[in-house]
């Protein structure tokens, strides 16, 4: 009988900027902090009725966040572009158009809505989004 110890999650953040003629300008792959939040609503959605929210949107900012429920300077929120499962890994995108999210990048965090708790968040040197570039966040989750 196989016994399962630790079950943990662990999820690492990339960031992608690119210009407006689509050449990627930055990349960063960040390992970032796992909030209660988080462990607490994927466990809830094991019950008949979870009462808990899932992750649905991605939040950028130009401050330093305060976990668990704050971007230090939140800047924009947009839904999910996709969110998609392989095997035990949890992948969620979220793209920032040109014109949308523009600023002097230093934090994103995984919401359960506009204006919903934390599950995940990370802080990274700038990352300067002109008003033409576009943004990709993808958060890798692995429940391993």
């Amino acid at each position: 009988m196989d016994v399962l110890e630790d079950f943990p999650v662990r999820v690492n953040c990339k960031i992608e900027l690119f210009g407006p003629d689509g050449v990627l300008k930055d990349k960063r792959e960040i390992h970032n902090a796992v909030h209660a939040n988080f462990k607490n609503s994927a466990a809830d959605q094991f019950l008949a009725a979870p009462a808990l929210l899932k992750p649905t949107h991605g939040a950028i900012g130009t401050g330093t966040h305060t976990p668990p429920n704050s971007l230090g300077a939140e800047l924009d929120v947009n839904t999910f572009t996709t969110k998609t499962r392989s095997t035990n890994r949890l992948i969620m995108v979220t793209d920032w158009p040109a014109g949308d999210g523009t600023g002097a990048l230093t934090e994103a965090a995984i919401k359960d809505g506009a204006a919903g708790n934390i599950f995940a968040s990370v802080t990274f040197a700038v990352v300067n989004k002109l008003a033409a570039d576009t943004l990709k966040i993808t958060w890798n989750v692995d429940f391993n």
